[in-house]
This record gives C-alpha cells, structure tokens and sequence, in this order.
C-alpha cells in the first residue's frame, strides 16, 4: 500500500510520519513541497500513485480566519477538491480530517454524525465546506476530531504548561466543553482504518471517548508537569474570556459509529495526555 500525508509538517502530519504503518511505503509532503492549492502540485505528487491520501493539511488559525477567509478557503476547501479530483482519478481513498467547529455547540448532549452542522464563524464554515468537497469523492472518509493536542507542535497543552511556568495566576475557561485528543492517537487510528482497506466511506467522529472542559484539561496538564508547578488556576466563563471568533461551547463528539465499522476506539483523555505530558516533561 502506498500512502500520501500532506500537511506532514503539521501536528497531526508528523505524527503521521512517526507511527507504525507497517510495510506501507509512504511520501510526507510538507507545504513547501506540495501546496495543495496549487493544481499543478497536486498532479505532480500524484505521480507517487498513492492508494490512500490523508489530508493532514488544515488553516487552523481560529481567529485570524476572521480576518482572512480566502486563504482559509483555500486552504480549507479549494485544497480538498483539488485531493478528491486526483483521488477519484486514481481510484484511491482520500481521508480528510475535519472538526468539531462545524458544529455551533448549542445542542444539549454528544454530537454523532446525523446531526446537521450549523458552523458559526469563517473556520467552521471553511471546514464544512471542505467536507462537502472530501465527500464529493467516491471513497472517502472525513473525521471530525475535537481539541487536538501533542507533543509536537504549539498547542492548548503546550501554551498552558508554558504559561504555568511563567505566571503564578492564570485564568481558563470552564464553561465550553469537548473531548481532547491526542494527534498520536488519530495518526494510529488511520493507520488502523487504512490497514483494513478503509472500505467504508462517509463521515466518522474521531474523538476521545470523554469530555473535559478548557480548564479541566489545562488543570490535568499543568499538574503532569516535571518539575511540578502549581499555579492558581482561575475558572473563567466565555463572556470573561472573549474571542474574535466564536468557539462552540459544546465540542462532544459521539464516536461510537468508528467504533462499529472499524473497530476504532481512542484512550480515555487523561490517560493519553499523561502520555504527551512524559514525552514534554523528558523534552524538557
């Protein structure tokens, strides 16, 4: 099996290019390599003839896509048209990860994928449409994910840990909650859904299994720390904490459908992010 990452510089790519895939034979493209905007680029790296593509390439900047929607749409929707295009042409699955931000957060309970989206800001609608787009290959599979986190790359985890090092006091929010998940744990499960031929296409939540708020997980992350730090850590509401963009309050993914058809079922949150709190802590 032949396997293209994009977006392999990212925090999701590199942890693509980290785990086990077996005898697979893969092409790590990163942006400067392989922009996915650029028609032409894709076509070339099409040449590799993969028989699975995952799009780890995303604008994730929340905010700042408040202020530059055409390059979030380029990136975010023109991009995996340009991927479904050259998948279907090959006859190959395309995997594009996506979020929970097409979500507007209102719904009292877990989202599962019957629910229809109602994005809010240029994000979220930028990632909806790039769903529409993934979808409009025969084979391909969209996961929506929530709060992703790692050891490698900038991240929630990795500016609380920070902060907790610098301040005495700091204030997070408590009153939005999801399900963080750790990037290790999506890069195995693709590989998993890969190796069984990724035959059942659609729209999948990937998701940790429980939810936590913005401050329980900063509170978890800051107390793995070593050596250890104990700030003060406010409980802040989202009216206290403003934003450019609208953050849903309730990121609950119900990932209970990967679960059926593949098989698929992440680590528990805290369990997980003690796991990237060792690797950050020997990194020091």
């Amino acid at each position: 099996m032949r396997v293209l990452i994009t977006g392999a510089a990212g925090q999701l790519g590199l942890e693509l290019g980290r785990v086990d895939w077996g005898e697979t034979e893969r092409m790590l493209a990163v942006r400067g390599a392989l922009d996915i905007t650029n028609f032409d680029d894709v076509v070339a790296a099409a040449g590799f003839r993969p028989d699975v593509i995952v799009n780890a390439a995303a604008y994730t900047a929340v905010d700042r896509a408040e202020d530059e929607p055409e390059r979030a749409m380029a990136i975010n929707v023109k991009g995996v048209a340009h991927l479904a295009t050259i998948a279907d042409d090959l006859g190959a699955t395309l995997i594009h990860v996506s979020t929970d931000y097409v979500f507007d957060g209102l719904k009292d309970g877990w989202y599962t994928e019957d629910d229809a989206p109602s994005p809010t800001g240029v994000y979220g609608l930028t990632k909806r449409a790039g769903e529409l787009a993934a979808l409009e290959s025969s084979r391909s599979i969209v996961l929506r994910t929530s709060w992703v986190y790692g050891a490698l790359r900038p991240n929630f985890v990795a500016t609380m840990r920070r902060l907790a090092s610098e301040r005495d006091e700091l204030g997070v929010v408590a009153d939005q909650f999801g399900c963080p998940t750790a990037a290790a744990d999506i890069a195995a499960a693709i590989t998993q859904i890969a190796a069984q031929g990724a035959g059942e296409p659609g729209v999948f939540h990937l998701a940790a299994p429980d939810d936590a708020s913005w401050w329980d997980l900063a509170a978890e992350s800051i107390a793995l720390m070593d050596p250890p730090r104990s700030p003060t850590i406010k409980k802040l509401t989202t009216t206290e904490f403003p934003t450019k963009a609208v953050r849903p309050p309730n990121s609950r993914l119900d990932s209970s459908k990967i679960y059926q058809t593949y098989g698929v079922r992440l680590r528990s949150w805290r369990e997980a992010l003690a796991e990237v709190s060792a690797e950050l802590n020997h990194a020091g």
